[in-house]
């Protein structure tokens, strides 16, 4: 046990009850004493002397033992040195993924969104200890789930994105912008955004660098991730008799200014071609997140009053069998 602190300290004055106590047990005591009046004391010096001479102080010393137990019992004792090594504690993420129509190409499996769905549940699977929230974009912003520990509310409400939810178009500034709001006011050690798109900033009143100028203002790390494979992409696409087949059109990724945005940040960029590739970027993310925290310790408080209270049963145990064995008076 290494140094001791107490949650409530303040029970310690209860000890001054102890003064008039003993005042009174000594007043009490000199007043029992014999007043015969004997001629010579003489004999009485020499008288043996039985245990319970020696004993018979010792049933108050050890109730003022056990209410001294008790009361540091009351003051709940904590050892203060007992440390352990955490990591990754404290960090606030918010995913920002794009749901415009184009995230329904099928160079992923089975498509863009899907994919980026599937692998981001992974992701916040693996990191317990961290708030996650999601916000989700295309022509406007909104937050699906402000920062939470609940993975499981988090998760299903992951499986109710889809695309077509808000008007289309890809606003890369206001989703930005909204995951720093649900960030910007976060005490955590650090805030991640981590922002997904397969497009260009093509909607929106917030350019995508105003938006990374106030993450940088806020402290707040953001990793982009183009999504998309390289060239062409077949995408679902409808006829005149609303029949859906696939056409091959060309990948266009903003790569400059998810860059930019990556750099301004203190972050990353990535580019994922494929759905392997793009769970490989989410585990190099999750392995940069926990080494910009070093490994810390801290001093975890552990209860000790458990020995104390121990004691004091075990004295005032002892208290009483000496009371009714020994130090029995007769009636």
């Amino acid at each position: 046990m290494g140094q001791i602190e107490y949650a409530h300290p303040n029970y310690f004055y209860l000890l001054l009850l102890l003064v008039p106590v003993i005042a009174w047990y000594i007043y009490k005591q000199r007043s029992m004493q014999a007043t015969i009046q004997v001629s010579s004391v003489e004999p009485l010096l020499h008288a043996p002397r039985t245990i319970r001479n020696y004993l018979r102080h010792l049933p108050v010393i050890l109730r003022s033992m056990v209410f001294i137990l008790l009361v540091i019992v009351l003051a709940r004792p904590q050892s203060t040195n007992r440390w352990e090594n955490v990591t990754t504690e404290g960090i606030d993420i918010v995913l920002a993924l794009d749901i415009s129509s184009s995230m329904l190409a099928q160079d992923f499996k089975p498509d863009r969104l899907e994919a980026s769905k599937n692998v981001a549940i992974e992701f916040i699977s693996g990191r317990p200890n961290d708030r996650i929230g999601l916000v989700v974009f295309s022509a406007e912003s909104f937050t699906q789930c402000p920062l939470t520990t609940d993975r499981a509310v988090l998760v299903n409400l992951f499986k109710d994105i889809r695309s077509g939810m808000i008007e289309d178009g890809t606003a890369i500034g206001v989703g930005l912008t909204n995951a720093i709001t649900r960030l910007k006011d976060s005490d955590a050690i650090s805030k991640v955004i981590i922002l997904l798109t397969d497009g260009v900033n093509n909607q929106g009143s917030i350019d995508p660098l105003t938006a990374a100028e106030l993450a940088k203002s806020f402290g707040i790390r953001a990793y982009t991730i183009g999504v998309g494979s390289m060239g062409t992409a077949p995408y679902p696409v409808q006829d005149v008799f609303g029949r859906t087949f696939l056409q091959d059109m060309p990948v266009e990724i903003d790569e400059a200014t998810l860059q930019q945005i990556a750099d301004m940040t203190n972050g990353r960029y990535f580019r994922a071609t494929n759905n392997q590739k793009l769970r490989e970027i989410y585990a190099e993310i999750d392995k940069l997140e926990k080494s910009k925290i070093d490994v810390k310790e801290f001093s975890k408080k552990q209860e000790e009053y458990l020995w104390f209270a121990v004691t004091a049963v075990i004295l005032l145990l002892v208290e009483l069998l000496l009371r009714y064995t020994v130090l029995r008076r007769i009636p």
